[in-house]
């Protein structure tokens, strides 16, 4: 009897696909070369390039310390790697963004919506 059709979920092939797209549409934001964003990053000139090409296709995952240089580069929280869905992708994003007295001002008033 053949077996056919057989599911394996890989759940690291999610993860590398949403760390990707994630990746990849932060730096066109910015209008950064995937070199220049590597070199800002700290990667080594002789590989910088190649690497967030690999990152950006899923074909590598960049380490959570690399995640946070990036960020860092881009203004993104690590979180935002990770995030599956857009609009929890852009609200993180947001967030990110806002000063300290204002994220205290946001954290409260979702606090009295969730609950």
């Amino acid at each position: 009897m053949e077996i056919r059709n057989i599911v394996v979920f890989e759940p690291w092939k999610i993860r590398m696909s949403v760390i990707g797209k994630r990746l990849k549409a932060a730096r066109l934001g910015t209008g950064l070369s995937q070199e220049q964003l590597g070199l800002q990053a700290g990667l080594e000139v002789e590989s910088a390039s190649t690497r967030m090409n690999r990152y950006e296709r899923g074909v590598r995952v960049p380490s959570v310390e690399l995640l946070e240089r990036i960020g860092k580069v881009l203004d993104l929280p690590v979180a935002y790697f990770f995030a599956f869905d857009d609009d929890e992708a852009a609200l993180l994003t947001a967030y990110h963004r806002l000063t300290e007295d204002d994220k205290q001002a946001v954290l409260a008033f979702a606090m009295t919506k969730a609950t």
